[in-house]
């Protein structure tokens, strides 16, 4: 390490005294115009700050041991957003694409997304019945929004056409009591399928819990609101 001259040693004790002479003076003068306030920028709050990260929602979900014999997960549709937060967004849903509402994150046709999220497919190669589920977690009062939004999309897509069999698919929805702090069930039925489709969400505190079931006589509506209260418990345990 490079010392310095002597020359500049003596230059620096020197000017010690006109610095605390600096200060001293500042320093009345402070006192005479009163106290010194901060001006420090506050730290603003974390947006995120209590919500589940996607890797805490994907254990929530309905492990593979809940499925019925037969059912295999489909590992293609298992993704989740990890231990960090993506940023919310929202678009118009004035025009949804209505055949959304029997893909796996059919949630996503209310133009919002959340900051987290986590889903799962199960499919028996059988029967070709299909159990999915999804857990999306949102700021503030959004989670509320999207369960509205649905009852919009609804009344935008009384009917959709099915591109496998080309039927005119029908859609009804009501919203349900007895799962979280409230939800919401969609149907979906068509003539040229053997059994319908049954779509709920269900929303408790900043989450949103959507499951779509294909499985069972109802239009497979017993097997999603079992799946739907699990994966509630799951979250609330």
């Amino acid at each position: 390490m490079r010392l310095p001259s002597h020359a500049a040693k003596l230059l620096a004790v020197a000017a010690l005294p006109l610095a605390l002479a600096a200060c001293s003076s500042s320093t009345s003068e402070d006192s005479a115009a009163g106290p010194a306030t901060s001006t420090a920028p506050s730290k603003a709050a974390d947006p995120n700050a209590g919500l589940l990260t996607g890797t805490q929602l994907k254990k929530a979900l309905a492990p593979a041991s809940y499925f019925p014999s037969g059912f295999a997960p489909d590992a293609g549709l298992a993704r989740d957003t990890g231990d960090t937060y993506q940023a919310p967004a929202t678009k118009s849903a004035a025009k949804p694409h209505c055949a959304d509402l029997a893909a796996t994150s059919w949630i996503s046709l209310t133009g919002v997304e959340g900051v987290s999220f986590a889903q799962s497919s199960h499919v028996n190669k059988n029967t070709s019945a299909e159990l999915d589920q999804e857990i999306d977690v949102y700021r503030g009062t959004t989670g509320a929004d999207v369960l509205k939004d649905l009852a919009a999309v609804v009344a935008a897509c009384p009917s959709y056409t099915d591109s496998d069999t080309h039927s005119k698919v029908k859609v009804t929805g009501a919203a349900t009591a007895g799962l979280g702090d409230e939800a919401y069930t969609i149907t979906l039925t068509s003539g040229a399928w053997e059994t319908g489709t049954t779509l709920i969400a269900s929303r408790t505190g900043t989450a949103v819990v959507s499951v779509l079931s294909t499985d069972g006589a109802d239009n497979g509506a017993a097997s999603a609101k079992k799946l739907a209260a699990h994966v509630l418990a799951s979250l609330k345990a």
